[in-house]
């Protein structure tokens, strides 16, 4: 039987399933704000490096520009894919799909640009964190500085009370829930109170996977507070000619609280709660606290 840490390596790690795969190109939220970056990001010869390839659709856009590109791929049935997709699109003969483990791969020459895309919303279950300073550390020893410019170059992570219906048809499921932008009708999700922020990650900065956070909202409508939304917003790119930068906003997702509050405009509301990035949904969902602490 496998360990729950072998377990998390094979759900969460590199193996995110082919269909998976297809959906994210088919997601024009994220397809396009990468695009964008990439091209702003990668110089005409430039040598670029993608960690957790996937169907090399980010390696493909860096091969535009890029003189080479080396595209990293644990999983081999998307290595085959990555490999058979690159040969049906122009440039695609400058991308080299690596099938190697992430975690140890270097490549063979310093490198301009390294993209990782395992971002999952409030940075659970995927291993970027963990993939970054494993890359950070490994190409430094290597090749000394500096490190390449990374995609994504941070994230910002905010958390948000809700009051969310749980009735589905008549039947009551308190259940985690990916949420679309601005679909709280659709959802059953009424804002309670506004966002607040929780954590700023810099990808060039050391990075601790843990995350322990406690703060208050001020209720700014009257409810009952029995879940909380995490907002997860990746820096993709720093455009600083034009004071801007390249987002890509991750869909929202609500975790239930096991303890519902009820509040009044004006109160306000202690949240608090502690994880490790890269660990399970369940790991957050079950260290969710709230309470009133002043009228």
């Amino acid at each position: 039987m496998l360990t729950e840490h072998e377990l998390e390596d094979a759900y969460l790690g590199q193996f995110i399933p082919l269909q998976y795969h297809h959906n994210m190109l088919m997601d024009a939220n994220r397809m396009q704000p990468f695009k964008a970056a990439i091209e702003h990001v990668v110089k005409p010869g430039a040598k670029v490096l993608e960690l957790g390839g996937g169907t090399g659709v980010l390696s493909w856009f860096a091969a535009a520009k890029a003189s080479k590109v080396w595209c990293v791929e644990f999983n081999p049935e998307l290595v085959r894919e990555a490999k058979k997709l690159l040969a049906m699109n122009p440039h695609g003969d400058k991308v080299e799909v690596v099938h190697a483990n992430a975690f140890e791969y270097l490549p063979p020459e310093p490198v301009d640009v390294m993209i990782c895309e395992m971002i999952h919303v409030a940075m659970l279950r995927e291993k970027q964190i963990e993939m970054v300073e494993s890359f950070k550390r490994r190409y430094l020893e290597r090749f000394g500085g500096p490190l390449p410019i990374m995609i994504p170059t941070a994230v910002l992570m905010a958390v948000q009370p809700l009051q969310q219906d749980y009735h589905f048809e008549g039947y009551y499921a308190p259940i985690v829930q990916v949420q679309e932008f601005n679909a709280n009708e659709s959802s059953g999700s009424l804002e309670l109170a506004r966002p607040e922020l929780y954590a700023i990650l810099d990808f060039t900065q050391p990075m601790s996977q843990d995350i322990a956070w406690e703060g208050e909202f001020t209720m700014e409508q009257s409810g009952t507070v029995n879940a909380l939304r995490f907002i997860t917003k990746n820096v993709l790119a720093i455009m600083l000619e034009q004071s801007s930068t390249i987002d890509w906003l991750n869909r929202y997702m609500a975790f239930p609280l096991a303890e519902p509050v009820e509040v009044q405009a004006g109160d306000k509301l202690r949240v608090r709660f502690h994880y490790r990035m890269g660990g399970l949904i369940s790991s957050l969902q079950e260290v969710l606290e709230a309470e009133v602490v002043g009228r």
